[in-house]
């Protein structure tokens, strides 16, 4: 796989739940077995807005050139997603959210492996 193809891999995702979560949050937590009250819709709706934005980061930096920018870009992504992974896992044994969490978890893992892959490759 081309760095290219994970950054179109991840704007794609992160603009998908983004716009999801900006939209039609409620649905989106009742789909994960969350209770829907004015605070989770507000916190949804703020992090359908960081998806968004890295949707359009990712989306943007896709055809750059081997820069320092990318590299930041792309450790950034890899910390992001690596401490998603550890928050999603750790909701999930604490059964925050219902068996769809698992998707949660295994996105965060399979994009932060990518991006470290790419991040530190020799």
């Amino acid at each position: 796989m081309k760095i290219k193809t994970l950054m179109v891999i991840n704007a794609v995702i992160t603009a998908v739940y983004g716009l999801a979560f900006v939209i039609i949050p409620e649905r989106l937590l009742l789909l994960y077995g969350n209770p829907v009250d004015a605070p989770m819709k507000y916190i949804g709706q703020l992090f359908g807005a960081a998806l968004i934005a890295f949707a359009v980061l990712s989306w943007s930096a896709r055809n750059s050139s081997d820069s320092e920018a990318r590299k930041a870009i792309v450790l950034a992504l890899f910390i992001g997603d690596a401490i998603g992974f550890i928050v999603a896992l750790i909701g999930q044994f604490n059964a925050v959210v219902n068996a769809l969490g698992w998707s949660t978890v295994a996105i965060y893992l399979l994009l932060s492996l990518g991006f470290g892959y790419f991040r530190f490759k020799k």
